[in-house]
């Protein structure tokens, strides 16, 4: 459960702020996604690959600018 305190004089427009940067960090809404839809073992192998391809195409973009 994602919870915050609201500190003394804080407004609730920060405290609504800080929790839902919270949420979006824990990975909540992501979660959520992923187990809303039944994704196959090859299709989520092949998504996988696809994801590292793009990590390692980043870092050598990345590499190549320094």
């Amino acid at each position: 459960m994602i919870g915050i305190q609201i500190q003394d004089n804080e407004s609730l427009d920060r405290a609504l702020k800080r929790f839902k940067k919270k949420y979006e960090r824990s990975g909540v809404l992501k979660e959520f996604k992923k187990r809303t839809f039944y994704t196959k073992p090859s299709v989520r192998k092949r998504m996988e690959r696809i994801k590292a391809i793009r990590r390692a195409m980043r870092a050598r973009m990345e590499e190549s600018q320094m």
